[in-house]
């Protein structure tokens, strides 16, 4: 149905289809615990394999490159259905076949996810619907240019005419996923009515240039000519490959996206008042459902409502500090408001300034990467290189601020930090290490390239996820950060507390617009009148929040838990607690709920008190 539904779950569940064939519940019943362990191990194994075949675009994220590398991930209704049941039957059979109590160590804890994570599954399937296909933060007009240069990679002759094949297949996927949103229109699910220039703006870009006009290359086109005159095959073979790639650019994907921007022109005009998913029916069901699955707790709207308000409180004291560090004469208000026009505090929006910044990050990863080994064990550190990349141009406009995409495990791609650079006005170099630490190292970077290197783990916890977790981590890690000895300057350091700011303010914002019913323009100026960001990033970081409900709460949500666990550690070991222990306790297992993650940080404390 969804495609934003289908990878998110891909994501986070390692998808969900088929099982294969395991021992009969009786056989299984006999094992031994050692046995019952290695038992397990395979059924998640033979899962993988069943889920990946049902996801093309899956195993390209993973590096997989076999016969299904020119399919696109069938999107229809009818085959979610079979991906969800299929997932839903496998837990059935893993209840009916193991256990737990015969299971030990990790194998106990990963059946405990993986019906953690179906269950999670089947609570949100019922409204499924309620997420929007096309918007400007994961809608597919973009996702499909974005993979296609991004992740499909070219290295022979047949993954070029994988990708030729992946552009025949454009057509299908944009048919597909306009049924998918004419679905949730029958429920009264529609986007926001702002979203709708921000996507046809995607597509104007997509469409733009050569050969879908007589101006220069298109982005895709540019792409394909790019991978292929790499290779070392004869030239006629190259244009042969470029023609075919024209023609599928010209015939079909350039009528597919006319037809897609003909729906959403259309649509448009439907398109009904309001911001919050709290207009739908079963709206405030739906935004219950989407807090749990992102932040993993049972908090309820009012309540991280409330806790937003007390950090954005704190948060507000610490950086008062810094105001009258630097000898600011005024409130604090009137220093957020020095803080957006201060000339030092900006590059050029040039090219040289966009140029000036990546060096710049490039300049703290640098930095940061040499301290590592004092905080994390070898186990927990990256093995996997990291890239720094603008924004494409056909979707900077739309896209978020900075975001990062794991490595592929077998090492064929790098984990790519994406920073948008669009307007360096909205991009203060305050900011350029915390947002570094953590999109790169020691965050995202670290988290997700450790993740993928645990082989010890079945496939769905090392490439899953929960999002409390990972992006609890990537916000501890800017203030790790500090810990470490950086942001030594105090404008750097507000800028620091301006970036968690930024996520404690969301437990405000976020349910503000989802269950107090305010507008877009109330979210955006409580974050004008709370904050420093620049007023571009703003309106962009609500207009997130509104077609993303729940998930950038569980930013400031897990990375208070991991705060609070490695306060609770140091107060309790004092000279036997060690950074790299901590983070091997934190990173070791992978991606948990929060409260396994408790569970996990006081058996190291129980362990260290007991050595």
């Amino acid at each position: 149905m969804l495609r934003a539904f289908l990878l998110s779950t891909a994501l986070v569940l390692a998808a969900a289809p088929a099982i294969g064939q395991t021992a009969a519940p009786a056989a299984q019943s006999r094992q031994a615990p050692g046995e019952q362990d290695a038992a397990l191990a395979a059924f998640f194994e033979a899962f993988d394999q069943k889920q990946l075949a049902h996801s093309p675009e899956m195993k390209t994220f993973r590096g997989i490159r076999d016969a299904d590398y020119g399919k696109w991930t069938d999107d229809s209704d009818a085959a979610e259905l079979v991906r969800y049941q299929l997932g839903q039957d496998a837990l059935a059979e893993m209840k009916r076949s193991f256990d737990p109590a015969k299971l030990s160590g990790q194998s106990k804890l990963s059946y405990r996810l993986f019906e953690y994570q179906m269950n999670r599954q089947a609570k949100a399937w019922p409204m499924r619907h309620f997420r929007y296909t096309f918007d400007q933060m994961n809608g597919v007009q973009s996702g499909i240019p974005s993979f296609l240069i991004n992740i499909h990679r070219i290295g022979n002759k047949a993954e070029a005419e994988a990708y030729i094949s992946r552009l025949n297949g454009i057509g299908t996927v944009l048919d597909q996923a306009i049924v998918s949103a004419q679905e949730s229109e029958k429920k009264g699910v529609v986007p926001p009515r702002w979203t709708f220039p921000y996507v046809l703006s995607d597509i104007a870009n997509i469409t733009k240039g050569f050969p879908f006009d007589g101006g220069a290359d298109s982005a895709l086109y540019a792409d394909f000519k790019a991978k292929v005159g790499a290779l070392d095959i004869p030239q006629a073979e190259k244009d042969a490959l470029v023609a075919a790639a024209r023609t599928a650019l010209a015939q079909v994907v350039k009528p597919a996206y006319a037809r897609t921007s003909a729906f959403l022109t259309a649509q448009q005009a439907r398109a009904p008042e309001g911001d919050g998913i709290w207009r739908f029916p079963d709206g405030d069901k739906y935004y219950a459902e989407r807090l749990g699955f992102y932040t993993t707790t049972s908090l309820t709207p009012a309540q991280v409502h409330d806790l937003g308000l007390a950090q954005v409180a704190r948060i507000h004291s610490e950086m008062d500090a810094i105001r009258k560090q630097v000898g600011f004469q005024g409130d604090l208000k009137a220093f957020f408001q020095h803080m957006r026009t201060r000339p030092e505090n900006y590059y050029p929006n040039t090219a040289e300034g966009r140029a000036m910044y990546l060096s710049e990050t490039d300049k703290a990863m640098k930095a940061m990467t040499a301290k590592l080994p004092d905080y994390f064990s070898p186990a927990a550190t990256p093995r996997a290189p990291l890239s720094v990349k603008a924004v494409e141009p056909f979707r900077e406009k739309s896209a978020g601020k900075a975001f990062y995409n794991r490595p592929a495990p077998d090492g064929s791609r790098p984990g790519i930090y994406y920073v948008n650079l669009y307007d360096m006005a909205d991009m203060p170099n305050t900011e350029v290490e915390a947002l570094a630490f953590h999109e790169g190292v020691p965050g995202h970077h670290l988290d997700g390239s450790v993740t993928s290197q645990l082989k010890d783990l079945p496939p769905f916890r090392r490439f899953g996820g929960f999002t409390a977790w990972s992006e609890g981590w990537g916000l501890y890690a800017e203030k790790l950060g500090k810990d470490m000895g950086f942001y030594t300057d105090p404008y750097r350091d507000f800028g620091r507390l301006q970036l968690e700011l930024h996520r404690a303010i969301r437990l405000v914002v976020d349910s503000g617009l989802h269950d107090k019913k305010w507008t877009r323009e109330q979210a955006i100026q409580y974050v004008l009148d709370n904050s420093a960001d620049a007023p571009g990033g703003v309106v962009k970081a609500i207009e997130r929040y509104a077609v993303y409900p729940g998930q950038a709460t569980a930013y400031m949500i897990g990375r208070l838990k991991i705060s609070e666990l490695r306060a609770k550690a140091q107060k309790e070991l004092g000279a036997k607690f060690s950074y790299a222990d901590f983070h091997d306790a934190v990173l070791l297992s992978g991606a948990v709920p929060m409260e396994v993650l408790e569970e996990n940080v006081n058996a190291y404390i129980a362990a260290r008190k007991a050595g």
